[in-house]
């Protein structure tokens, strides 16, 4: 029989998970701090700056590869893999959600930018 996850249990991992996106974060900020400050001033690199576009299809890529990873995992959940657990099928299903509603508010802003500049008068 498949062990279910009550509530707590799932409400736990989320924290955990953003407990430690934000130690991410907090970590490349003080690398970027330590960065600017340890860089001699005189001295300038030169970054290329990424294209929209491959800015772009990196985002698409990123969401079909959530959503690949979720399905996966949906299925073999279904078919009773001990090894998946509900709590990993959620999170992972909630994170290809979410990715997906926010490239979409993308493309949304994107088409209307672009209509925006096309009813400008010239």
């Amino acid at each position: 029989m498949v062990q279910r996850a009550d509530i707590n249990s799932v409400l736990s991992e989320i924290r955990n998970m953003r407990a430690q996106m934000m130690d991410n974060q907090r970590v490349q900020q003080d690398n970027a701090i330590r960065g600017q400050v340890d860089r001699p001033s005189g001295v300038q690199e030169t970054q290329q700056t990424p294209k929209f576009s491959d800015m772009l299809s990196q985002a698409v890529g990123s969401v079909n590869e959530l959503q690949q990873t979720s399905n996966s995992m949906k299925t073999a959940y279904e078919m009773g893999d001990p090894n998946v657990d509900i709590t990993r099928v959620m999170i992972a299903s909630e994170k290809a959600s979410i990715s997906f509603e926010a490239l979409t508010q993308v493309r949304n802003r994107v088409v209307q930018s672009y209509e925006d500049i096309m009813n400008m008068p010239i």
